[in-house]
């Protein structure tokens, strides 16, 4: 596995990528899988799963924030490996917590 340069992929707080959705600041990256998807997702991600992680599956961020998640912050960090070992070299941000700290502050979700 990649270490990961500090400047380069870093945890950032739920509150921080739901002031950055709510600004349209973000490209959310979900890679939980699809039954966890079905069950309750954040509005506007877009489904990566990890199981079959294509970095360039990415979309164009067009200057916006890269975020990934899981449901509590490991696995977003393989695909953030697997991002850079892709040559990837912009900044990925971690939500911190994954979709249970979102969920546990109450942000938007949606179902199926």
């Amino acid at each position: 596995m990649t270490t990961l340069p500090p400047d380069q992929v870093y945890y950032v707080s739920p509150e921080k990528i739901h002031e950055w959705r709510k600004s349209g600041n973000a490209v959310i990256i979900d890679v939980r899988e699809q039954s966890e998807w079905d069950d309750a997702h954040i509005p506007d991600a877009h489904l990566i799963p990890l199981s079959n992680f294509d970095p360039s599956a990415v979309p164009d961020l067009e200057e916006k924030n890269l975020v990934f998640h899981c449901r509590s912050g490991h696995r977003c960090g393989i695909a953030s490996e697997k991002m850079v070992e892709s040559g990837y070299t912009g900044v990925i941000k971690r939500m911190e917590g994954g979709f249970l700290a979102w969920d546990a502050a109450g942000y938007d979700k949606e179902n199926g």
